[in-house]
């Protein structure tokens, strides 16, 4: 009777008589078939686009589906899926090294398998169990990991150490406590003195959340920064607001093309006396359209000062954005276009644009004397 071979690891199992003379080198082959199968580790390179990477299981034979750790490489640049002989049942412990975004399956030939998502790097236990790879659940995390779905419990954050050279993270970074009214809070401190807090609280009715500074110094204010040119803070529903500070550009040139960069300033105060007539165009900044600056339905209002010595200079009917006059309408208060300026005065010009699709804009303007 000739040899056969086990089911899961391909041994070479040999029947009584038999290999005489070769016993003791199909005996050495299958102890380093088992070596392979409790300790091997091997990387395989499964580049490329998308496709199928099959791993084989040979009798007697070293092969790269027997080994206990493989590590999946190479640059991918579609889906992936990698498969494993069926009717096998022994443990993998499979590493996603892979570069690309893009998903990687292991599976047996016919069956099921796990599936590491387009950003998942980690490293994974799995089981055949003669039909299908089997997830156990455990995972070895590689890379930045985040917070999703993760349960915090009180005190969720406190009396953390460390350092981020600069600043310097000292007790306590972050402390969850309660106020006197039995409402959580939360407070950021830059330093462990406490000199300057930012506090995460729950109102003493209503439970509204609030914001502030505070600590042991004075006048801190708070800077909410977006990122980018067209970066945008936004407040969700309507806001009740108690006080405005508007950015004002001060000049003393006076301009006869003037051009209003809506993002650097709300109001513009040419603070010289005007020595001729203007035109005004409107355009985010110098690096960016006012049409990508504002979207379809939203409005915004800018104010232009100007300075009258004995002299009525005014700014002409024409009114640009970016640079062009088409689909720009101007409705003048009162019903139409200033023909002068005011003599020994401050003219306020205030222009209210609203976009009304891309490129076309309505815009609501006026002239004001302020003596």
């Amino acid at each position: 009777m000739a040899s056969s071979y086990s089911t899961d690891l391909k041994l070479e199992l040999m029947v009584t008589g038999e290999n005489a003379g070769t016993w003791g080198d199909i005996t050495n082959t299958n102890l380093n078939l088992l070596q392979q199968a409790i300790g091997g580790y091997q990387e395989v390179s499964i580049a490329g686009g998308a496709q199928t990477t099959t791993l084989v299981m040979s009798n007697a034979t070293i092969s790269n589906a027997r080994n206990a750790v493989i590590k999946l490489i190479g640059v991918i640049t579609g889906n992936q899926i990698v498969t494993v002989p069926d009717g096998i049942e022994k443990t993998y412990i499979v590493s996603n090294g892979t570069t690309g975004a893009f998903t990687v399956q292991f599976k047996t030939v016919s069956g099921t398998g796990i599936t590491f998502a387009a950003t998942d790097k980690s490293v994974k236990e799995v089981f055949a169990d003669g039909t299908n790879i089997v997830d156990t659940g455990t995972v070895s995390e590689t890379g930045v990991q985040t917070l999703t779905n993760k349960t915090l419990t009180a005190p969720a954050l406190t009396n953390a150490t460390g350092s981020l050279s600069s600043p310097t993270i000292t007790t306590p970074v972050i402390a969850q406590i309660n106020d006197a009214n039995g409402n959580e809070e939360l407070i950021f401190t830059a330093t462990g003195s406490a000199v300057n807090e930012l506090t995460v609280a729950n109102a003493a009715t209503g439970n509204n959340p609030t914001i502030s500074a505070t600590g042991g110094d004075t006048n801190v204010g708070i800077t909410l920064t977006p990122k980018g040119s067209l970066g945008r803070i936004t407040a969700n529903g309507e806001t009740k607001i108690f006080g405005v500070y508007e950015g004002v550009t001060i000049s003393t040139t006076y301009v006869t093309a003037f051009t209003y960069d809506i993002l650097t300033q709300a109001v513009y105060f040419q603070n010289v006396n005007l020595g001729s007539n203007f035109t005004v165009n409107f355009r985010g900044d110098g690096s960016n359209a006012l049409n990508a600056a504002m979207a379809v339905g939203e409005s915004v209002t800018a104010a232009l000062i100007t300075k009258q010595a004995n002299t009525t200079f005014y700014n002409t009917s024409v009114l640009t954005v970016d640079g062009t006059s088409t689909n720009v309408t101007v409705v003048w208060q009162g019903g139409s276009a200033p023909t002068t300026g005011n003599a020994s005065s401050n003219d306020v010009y205030t222009y209210t644009a609203i976009k009304t699709a891309a490129s076309t804009y309505t815009i609501l303007a006026a002239q004001t004397q302020f003596k």
